[in-house]
């Protein structure tokens, strides 16, 4: 049975379901979901590139960062959690920088949380030869020192879909011949959501709230007892995400390397975003005992961890690696370096001037 005739059936039999849960069944059914079957998600043949796809730069100057993590809590052992690693890319990169300080890699104890059986296998078969522990959740991991770092991961979470009317509503979905959405008051929590965060939406304003988010950033602090959450994904502060250019929310879809706005298609073959809301990070993260070490976007972020030098050390070395590294990095910093955000969250740790963070976001946190 196609996963599509799944949610069917279990509409007819259970009544409406949140928009929260069909996109979770869409992502998470077994065998059948977007990140539980075994098509291709990510790169030429999947749906979508990371930027970790287009050049082993990132990958390498992310590292830098890690390392600078690692002098400012005492050269001591470091744990290093990637959460949601993709294909394993990402960490093979951030690995091939690290292993250059002999000293580091003796002290460090490198995880990757993983859901997807699919990627797990991928990432296992790319990083065979790498000293690595994977992890069905970041409950696995209590009173650890060091970094957990996620790139395109928040924006994954299944999102709770709202509408202002008279009163906050929730989309459920419903089925007639087609999949229908139905609108039913909000709960407490939702409508709580927007008082925290001191938001109130427009009359007939529809956007995603992402409770999962906050679940997340707690469950990390739980494992984190000393050192620093990075975040990097697309997204935007409070103050520019509930713009009124804004109001029909940021739900997309991608399939096979094209971008719809139609949820209902493609059920568990393509996947869904929704852009973060750095405002709420932040703000959850302060609850759950974080503070914010800063906030900036890609492009400023890689110029922080030396980008230029990178690049100038490559022409210098290698002239044919470099005019072949160009036109990704020139994507990484030109049309991905706005888009997408870093956010830098410690715990337990006073005084931390970070590279990364020297050139400092020009939207504001509010």
């Amino acid at each position: 049975m196609t996963l599509s005739r799944l949610i069917v059936q279990k509409i007819k039999q259970q009544g409406l379901i949140s928009f929260h849960d069909f996109m979770e069944m869409a992502f998470y059914y077994p065998g059948l979901g977007f990140y539980t079957s075994d098509k291709e998600k990510i790169g030429r043949a999947g749906d979508y590139y990371t930027s970790s796809n287009l050049t082993s730069a990132f990958g390498e100057l992310l590292g830098r960062q890690i390392e600078e993590m690692w002098h400012i809590l005492g050269e001591k052992e470091f744990t290093v959690v990637e959460m949601g690693a993709g294909m394993g890319i990402l960490s093979g990169d951030v690995l091939s920088y690290l292993k250059r300080n002999h000293e580091f890699i003796q002290k460090l104890n490198y995880c990757i949380v993983e859901k997807s059986p699919s990627l797990r296998k991928e990432q296992k078969k790319r990083l065979s030869d790498e000293n690595i522990k994977w992890l069905d959740s970041i409950n696995d991991l209590k009173g650890m020192e060091g970094c957990i770092f996620s790139n395109e991961l928040p924006d994954a979470f299944p999102v709770h879909v709202v509408v202002m009317e008279n009163e906050l509503m929730e989309v459920f979905v419903g089925y007639e011949k087609n999949f229908i959405e139905v609108l039913k008051p909000a709960s407490t929590q939702l409508k709580d959501y927007f008082k925290e965060l001191n938001i109130t939406l427009p009359s007939g304003y529809r956007t995603e709230i992402n409770l999962d988010m906050i679940k997340w950033i707690r469950e990390i602090s739980s494992a984190l007892k000393k050192g620093f959450v990075i975040t990097i994904d697309y997204g935007y502060p409070s103050s520019e995400l509930y713009q009124e250019y804004r109001n029909l929310g940021t739900l997309m879809c991608y399939y096979n390397h094209s971008v719809n706005e139609s949820p209902f298609e493609h059920i568990g073959e393509q996947d869904m975003t929704s852009h973060v809301n750095f405002s709420a990070l932040d703000h959850w993260g302060r609850k759950s005992g974080f503070e914010l070490s800063g906030f900036t976007d890609q492009a400023h972020f890689l110029m922080g961890l030396g980008i230029d030098e990178y690049l100038k050390d490559l022409q210098e070395k290698s002239p044919m690696d470099y005019y072949k590294k160009m036109l990704p990095l020139k994507s990484l910093i030109m049309d991905m370096g706005e888009t997408f955000k870093v956010m830098i969250q410690k715990k337990g740790v006073k005084r931390a001037e970070l590279s990364g963070l020297k050139f400092p976001s020009r939207q504001f946190l509010k």
